[in-house]
């Protein structure tokens, strides 16, 4: 407590002695008492200045407050969904054989080793292909797994990521957002200021208290003398007014250029995430919506080349919420990173964040997408069903 005391203490009392020595006159010297105004004591918020001077610490506290920074910073008033969200409900392997080759399945694993009597095949593409199974086996250092069907399988079991959003207690008083590369910050907008503090790690929820541009680059300020460009990061703008069309203050915004998903009800924001949205050309299509089917696991395969070359084989995609034709809310166990657009079309996110979502969300909830930025296209024609 003695070093939190001294840590806040010292630096006021050196400001003070400061501007008494720059500001006092002359003649204030003297043996006449100062009979003028006091200094304003130092807050924690701006405050209307009355019967005080707004100098000196008090003043370079309420400048900061102006942005929501305060001394000590405050957390976000947040936390994230419990881990055991993050658990998936089907185990998932990685079919990796090249691309050009079809997979093959077999009734026995003694068949599946040897390569003899095929039952049927997956077919190949450039694509992902993923399956789901019950039971897995290594023969000669291989693994093999066996499908729900009864089937057998070279394919290697896959991890998944683990990043989940933050759930709100209160509507924050700045942005926020989320680093999607290390970084470390710098001493001022601009990449002439020197580096400061520890190396910010990719995913890091940070609070965002302004932005300025510096050399046609935006900055964002994340604490005391700590900027970070823009491109690290994925920004949430709080917004609790609903969307035009939506009638039940129910709803899951999607912005397309920032790469995030909030959702919102009665006025506040309950959850923010990163997520992965359609890529070009497969772009998520902007418009209000409504989810129109929930299904806790979904097979999705497909392909938009003519050949086929691109064509993909997703079994048992966890907690899909269809609000788009084809275009769906969804877990995706295949992705690494989130924050980044590369989609077929769909809002894919991490398996914690999809569990979270599919339990809160009703068929019938309303989804906005959007694109701040204007450079998502909007025409109707250039739209087709949309994948995964």
């Amino acid at each position: 407590m003695d070093r939190i005391f001294w840590r806040w203490f010292l630096p006021v009392a050196l400001a003070v002695m400061g501007w008494f020595t720059a500001v006092v006159p002359v003649h204030a010297q003297s043996a006449e008492p100062y009979t003028g105004a006091p200094l304003c004591l130092p807050e924690a918020y701006p405050l209307q200045v009355n019967g005080c001077l707004p100098y000196g610490p008090a003043a370079q506290l309420n400048e900061w407050a102006k942005v929501g920074l305060t001394y000590p910073p405050r957390p976000l008033p947040a936390v994230h969904p419990s881990a055991e969200l993050t658990h998936s409900p089907v185990f998932i392997a990685k079919i990796n054989l090249p691309a050009d080759q079809p997979a093959p399945l077999y009734a026995t694993l003694e068949d599946a080793v040897s390569g003899n009597n095929p039952v049927r095949f997956i077919a190949p593409g450039k694509g992902l292909r993923y399956v789901s199974y019950i039971n897995v086996e290594r023969v000669n250092d291989k693994p093999y797994v066996q499908l729900k069907t009864g089937e057998w399988m070279r394919a290697s079991p896959a991890a998944y990521s683990s990043f989940q959003g933050l759930l709100f207690s209160r509507n924050p008083a700045t942005s926020f957002g989320w680093l999607v590369d290390h970084t470390r910050a710098r001493s001022a907008p601009g990449y002439a200021s020197p580096e400061v503090g520890d190396l910010l790690y990719r995913e890091t929820p940070v609070p965002i208290y302004q932005k300025v541009v510096k050399d046609g680059v935006e900055w964002f300020q994340i604490g005391f003398d700590q900027w970070i460009e823009r491109r690290y990061i994925r920004q949430v703008t709080v917004n609790p007014t609903p969307p035009e069309g939506v009638d039940n203050n129910r709803w899951i915004e999607v912005n397309l250029y920032e790469q995030t998903l909030a959702v919102y009800e009665n006025g506040q924001l309950l959850f923010a995430t990163m997520v992965a949205t359609g890529g070009e050309p497969f772009y998520t299509r902007p418009g209000l919506f409504k989810i129109y089917q929930k299904k806790p696991l979904e097979t999705m395969q497909g392909a938009f080349e003519a050949d086929r070359s691109d064509f993909y084989y997703l079994e048992d995609v966890p907690w899909t919420m269809y609000f788009d034709q084809a275009r769906a809310l969804h877990g995706a166990y295949w992705r690494a990173w989130y924050g980044f657009a590369g989609t077929h079309g769909c809002v894919n996110l991490s398996i914690g964040d999809a569990a979270w979502l599919y339990q809160w969300a009703r068929e019938g909830d309303w989804v906005y997408v959007w694109d701040p930025s204007g450079q998502t296209p909007t025409d109707p024609a250039l739209y087709t069903a949309g994948g995964a």
